[in-house]
C-alpha cells in the first residue's frame, strides 16, 4: 500500500508580525508624485502596477505634507490629511494623521504615544 503527502501550502496561515506597514495610492498625477517623494526615503519601497501604486515600509513611513506639495508644484499646506486620504484606496498597519504629516506604523505598540494608549497592563 502507497503513501501519499500533500506538501505544505505556500498559503498556510501565519501570525508572526511582518514589520511591514503601506499604503495602496491611485496611479493617477498626485498618486504617481506621492510615490516619487516616498521613493527616496529609508526603508521604503515603491511598486508601480497598472492601476495603482503599492508604497510598503518596514516599521515606519512619514507623509510630509509641505515635502509632497512642493513636489506637486503647490503652496505650502495644499497637500494635507484630505487630499491624501482621498488618493489612497487601502492601508495596514497603524495610520495617524498629524496637522503636518500621515505616519504609518507597522506595530500598534509604537503608535501608543501618538494615540495616547497607555501600554502598562493592569
Amino acid at each position: 500500500m502507497t503513501t501519499f503527502q500533500a506538501s505544505e501550502s505556500p498559503f498556510k496561515s501565519d501570525s508572526t508580525a511582518s514589520n511591514m506597514c503601506g499604503v495602496t495610492l491611485m496611479n493617477n498625477q498626485v498618486g504617481a508624485v506621492v510615490a516619487q517623494v516616498m521613493k527616496g526615503k529609508e526603508n521604503v519601497t515603491v511598486t508601480e502596477l497598472p492601476s495603482m501604486i503599492r508604497v510598503d515600509a518596514k516599521n515606519r513611513m512619514d507623509f510630509d505634507y509641505n515635502e509632497i506639495s512642493e513636489a506637486l508644484g503647490e503652496e505650502e499646506g495644499y497637500f494635507d490629511a484630505a487630499e491624501f486620504e482621498e488618493n489612497m484606496s487601502t492601508h495596514y498597519g497603524r495610520m495617524i494623521h498629524e496637522d503636518d504629516r500621515t505616519i504609518m506604523f507597522a506595530n500598534p505598540e509604537d503608535a501608543a504615544e501618538f494615540i495616547d494608549f497607555d501600554l502598562t497592563a493592569r
